[in-house]
């Protein structure tokens, strides 16, 4: 089990250093995050992977197909909310975050340039949207990429531990840092 921390600060530290690891550690439990966002009515959620994190600037980014229909509804309501499970540090997070959807721009070029060498490319050449009926298992390919990048900026961090000893929560947000009942 891991050692309790002790301050918000350090806490916090913590979140933010687990939270730039994970896009380079394919078995990080926190690679791989669930994403709800609103679909009219009613929440949707599918999982991301998390592709980077910047601490400084307190974005996560992962890729998306341009078509998919979760990029109609951030468009439509660009606040989301993450959630992540660490059960080595007995860690959930939820992230409130603003999600920006970037088609093109350097940075895209520059992941698309990166991500086109690599069998990943594929989930971006379909001639088809995500979710679209296909006549075979495979699916056609496409010619033309519908690779996009979505940056979500947080803006608060809840924090959830779970621990013999006693869970504890807090949260994290522009205003500061403060302790929540569990």
């Amino acid at each position: 089990m891991a050692e309790r921390l002790a301050s918000l600060e350090a806490i916090e530290r913590s979140v933010w250093r687990e939270l730039v690891a994970a896009p380079a550690d394919q078995q990080h439990p926190w690679r791989t995050q669930v994403l709800a966002t609103a679909n009219g009515e009613r929440a949707d959620a599918r999982t991301v992977v998390l592709r980077h994190a910047d601490s400084a600037k307190h974005r996560l980014t992962f890729f998306t197909d341009s078509r998919s229909p979760k990029v109609a509804q951030m468009e439509a309501q660009p606040l989301g909310t993450l959630v992540a499970w660490s059960p080595e540090l007995g860690w959930q997070l939820r992230l409130r975050v603003q999600l920006d959807v970037q088609r093109d721009g350097l940075t895209v070029s520059s992941e698309w340039a990166r991500l086109k060498l690599s069998p990943s490319a594929h989930d971006y050449l379909s001639a088809l949207a995500p979710g679209s009926v296909l006549d075979n298992a495979l699916g056609a390919r496409g010619e033309r990429a519908h690779f996009a990048l979505v940056v979500a900026s947080v803006l608060s961090i809840d924090w959830l531990e779970l621990h013999a000893e006693g869970q504890r929560r807090a949260c994290f947000d522009g205003r500061g840092a403060v302790w929540l009942q569990a």
